[in-house]
């Protein structure tokens, strides 16, 4: 593994077990350390299953076979309620005010790899918060999440 990882499993998490179709991505808005803080504070009431540093590292908070609450009310591939089958990465920053780090991206495709071809997953069953709440959401910055999923066509190409 390229990039270095730790758990630091949030409270904010369960109701059921995560059904692992695909993948929501966030960006936090807070720094790394900060988002971590929230994370921990049963009061914040959300969570994510990873947030991935400036620098790659990634912190796991939720672990992929239990329900994060990352999506809110949320919808997508005409099912509603996502906190139930994506699992949720954030990318620490705000993609508005600065955009995706190299190291972020390769992170997160790296992450991406080790369950790629286990889930069956394909590009289309990835989304970012923006598409699955139009209006209240506006992460990721529609550029980077066009950078992004480049990136995952380029790597997973007939995988």
């Amino acid at each position: 593994m390229a990039f270095g990882e730790f758990e630091l499993l949030s409270p904010n998490r369960g109701g059921g077990a995560h059904e692992g179709l695909g993948v929501l991505f966030h960006h936090s808005g807070l720094g790394f350390d900060e988002t971590i803080l929230r994370m921990q504070d049963p009061a914040s009431r959300v969570s994510y299953h990873c947030l991935i540093h400036a620098d790659g590292t990634r912190c796991t908070m939720v672990p992929d076979g239990e329900i994060a609450w990352h999506a809110g009310v949320s919808s997508f591939n005409g099912r509603d309620r996502c906190n139930e089958f994506l699992l949720g990465v954030s990318f620490a920053g705000d993609t508005y005010a600065a955009p995706l780090s190299d190291p972020q991206i390769a992170s997160a495709l790296e992450w991406l790899g080790l369950r790629w071809s286990t889930r069956g997953w394909n590009p289309g069953r990835l989304t970012d918060h923006r598409q699955v709440a139009p209006g209240r959401k506006r992460d990721l910055n529609p550029a980077e999440w066009d950078r992004l999923a480049g990136a995952v066509a380029g790597q997973f190409r007939g995988a």
